[in-house]
């Protein structure tokens, strides 16, 4: 009798042994392979996500900026078996995006699993409604991501505006590739573009044995047996037992609407192919003009004269109103958040006189600078209008908008307010009437600047660069310190400008950008292996300002007679050494200066363009130095680690290699005027 129930017991381990596996085999979201029409309980939506009626799932509109879409499966599915290994997975789903008919496309969509359904805290714009600033790369996010990009972010690791990436807990791509689409066993990708309005399917596949991912992309119901990218990871270092699965999508400025067609899902095996005949079609911009065509077509073909007159007359009528609606200044949502005032475009056109040519005040740093006088006021102002066909211009508006206007502080160019009206970008600031500083250093400066207003010019940086380092909600990176973004009001007071560069984090937190950017001469030379900016760098940058107005020379000088001249910080030291460094104090003072200011200033400079990001002081510690609160010791350590010869400054060959370190191109590292 033992024997019997000990064999019944096995029998009905092993049926329960063959059904799980089964169950395990079976695709878990089969029942959205054809829409999204009967989902119901089974996928939750948050932001703008909406299931159309007939069954696409809508993620995103591009009537709307500034938003976020979420459509995850509202079940939890688990991820990892006894021994803590991630199961092997597979997806497939399809997908379509179109941006704005006038417009390239905006930010991408991502299928994405997470510990929580929809992502609660991703911001929309870049982060994909994934992340947001504080949270990007913290490992305790476990997310992975598969993104679908139609914005090329260099400083993410993405590859062009048209790409596909892996990120792991951080929108910092682990890996990306461009789009292209390959033909059964074709190995020859033909180019693909995500923003086509095409239906393009995916797959997504997971093998636990190899650790490896696969992401391939094809136009039809085929799946292709060319892979478009694969990487290598262990999953089970990233994922938590149990998951949710789905999809996110986001729009910032630069719009595109997001649909999801079909979507399948499976563990170890492969996912269902969808079948594109047989999905339905989201109401495309391109088919709902072609139909009003066809239609206006067949009224113009039957119709009378007098009709046809009539519609000629109410076409017209329709082209002069939306004419008017196109040019019309739109007030978002979103831009009812932003402390700044957004003036009216006429009246910004009207105060530069339509912006003329003499009123340019300058250009570079992503725009040119007009000088204009508001209407119906005696104010100046000076309006910065962004090229149209810019999208690093387009990232620097919102950089500045997002950041410097909300900054208040006496040695902080004051931005009174901005204006977009269609591609035109505007940023309006308070007037500096005494222009940028490197305007009175080099060259043929304005007027020789005294001692006194040297010094009380360095100051001023100081403590403004202090505010941004400590003292404000968030520790903001300026990125780009230099004579050119200081500028100085009608007392000549120092003014620090151009925030299109900068970066916001957490205090106590590290920014998460790998991009170089910034100008030769005030980058810190620990940029070029981390690509990661801190108040160090901006410290760096701030030792070259300081000492090239005392000495009214560039930080570095390309048209240098001899080796030792070419770099300033070179230059200094070396006089510094042999007792000579009064010597290097702008001659066009014609001596009258206080000397120990000048020393102190002197020393200041090498210290904090020291190469070890260690050694240099905080800014808070130079404004004490500079108030005469603490004094400086009397040794200076060696700005940077020697090489070659002993007492050789950095010359020119060492240079060179220093600019053939950076990973990136010059055009891309450096801002418009290159210097």
């Amino acid at each position: 009798m033992a024997e019997k129930l000990i064999s019944l017991w096995v029998f009905l381990l092993l049926i329960y042994l063959v059904k799980s596996n089964l169950d395990d085999a079976r695709p878990l979201l089969d029942e959205f392979s054809g829409g999204f029409k009967a989902a119901g309980n089974d996928l939750s939506l948050d932001g703008v996500a909406a299931v159309e009626n007939n069954g696409v799932l809508r993620l995103t509109d591009y009537n709307s900026t500034m938003k976020l879409g979420h459509a995850f499966y509202s079940h939890p599915i688990q991820f990892k078996n006894s021994s803590g290994e991630v199961i092997s997975f597979s997806t497939s789903f399809a997908f379509v995006i179109t941006p704005q008919p006038w417009r390239e496309g905006g930010d991408g969509l991502a299928f994405a699993i997470s510990p929580v359904k929809g992502c609660p805290g991703g911001k929309p714009g870049e982060f994909i409604g994934l992340f947001n600033a504080s949270n990007n790369g913290n490992f305790s996010n476990h997310i992975l991501a598969v993104e679908f990009d139609t914005y090329m972010n260099q400083e993410y690791n993405e590859t062009d505006s048209n790409h596909v990436a892996v990120d792991i807990n951080s929108i910092i791509s682990n890996k990306s590739a461009p789009v292209v689409q390959f033909k059964g066993d074709d190995t020859n990708g033909v180019p693909l573009n995500l923003t086509s309005g095409r239906v393009i399917q995916a797959w997504i596949d997971y093998n636990s044995p190899t650790n490896q991912l696969d992401v391939r992309l094809a136009t039809d119901s085929a799946k292709p047996s060319s892979i478009l990218l694969s990487f290598t990871v262990n999953l089970s270092q990233v994922l938590n037992e149990f998951m949710y699965i789905g999809f996110s999508a986001s729009i910032g400025l630069v719009t595109s609407s997001h649909y999801i067609l079909g979507w399948s899902f499976n563990k170890n095996g492969d996912a269902k192919s969808l079948n594109l005949d047989r999905l339905p079609k989201p109401q495309l911009p391109s088919t709902a003009t072609a139909n009003k065509k066809s239609q206006t077509g067949l009224i113009v073909g039957v119709s009378v004269i007098s009709g046809a007159l009539a519609v000629i007359l109410l076409a017209a009528l329709t082209f002069y109103v939306v004419r008017r609606i196109k040019k019309a200044d739109v007030v978002e949502d979103w831009e009812l958040d932003i402390a700044p005032h957004r003036f009216p475009y006429e009246d910004l056109k009207k105060a530069t006189r339509g912006f003329k040519e003499k009123e340019l005040l300058g250009s570079g740093g992503y725009g040119k600078v007009y000088k204009g006088t508001l209407p119906n006021s005696d104010t100046q102002v000076a309006v910065k209008r962004i090229p149209q066909d810019s999208k690093q211009g387009l990232k620097a508006f919102i950089s500045e908008v997002a950041t410097i206007g909300r900054l208040r502080h006496r040695n902080l160019v004051q931005l009174l307010g901005w204006c977009r009206r269609e591609a035109d970008l505007l940023l309006v600031y308070e007037f500096m009437p005494n222009g940028s500083l490197d305007k009175h250093l080099f060259d043929e400066p304005r007027s020789i600047l005294s001692w006194e207003q040297r010094f009380k010019i360095i100051k001023g940086v100081a403590s403004g660069l202090l505010y941004l380092h400590e003292e404000w909600e968030k520790a903001v990176v300026h990125r780009d310190i230099k004579a050119g973004n200081v500028l100085l009001d009608s007392e000549f007071n120092a003014r620090l400008s151009d925030f299109g560069l900068a970066k916001l984090y957490e205090h106590g937190s590290n920014p998460s950008t790998t991009r170089v950017v910034g100008t030769l001469g005030y980058m810190a030379p620990e940029l070029t292996r981390t690509g990661k900016p801190t108040t160090s760098s901006d410290v760096y940058a701030f030792g070259a300002l300081l000492l090239e107005v005392v000495c009214g020379r560039r930080p570095i000088n390309s048209t240098a007679s001899s080796e030792e001249l070419i770099v300033l910080v070179g230059w200094v030291w070396e006089n510094w050494a042999v007792g000579t460094v009064l010597d290097v104090v702008d001659p066009r003072m014609e001596g009258k200066f206080d000397e120990d200011e000048a020393v102190l200033l002197l020393k200041l400079g090498l210290i904090c363009s020291n190469d070890d990001a260690e050694v240099r002081p905080t800014m808070r510690l130079v404004l004490r130095y500079l108030e005469g609160e603490l004094a400086l010791r009397e040794e200076v350590a060696m700005p940077y680690q020697k090489k070659g010869a002993a007492g050789a400054g950095r010359g020119t060959v060492e240079i060179l290699n220093y600019m053939q370190s950076f990973p990136t191109t010059w055009s891309s590292v450096f801002d418009v005027d290159g210097r």
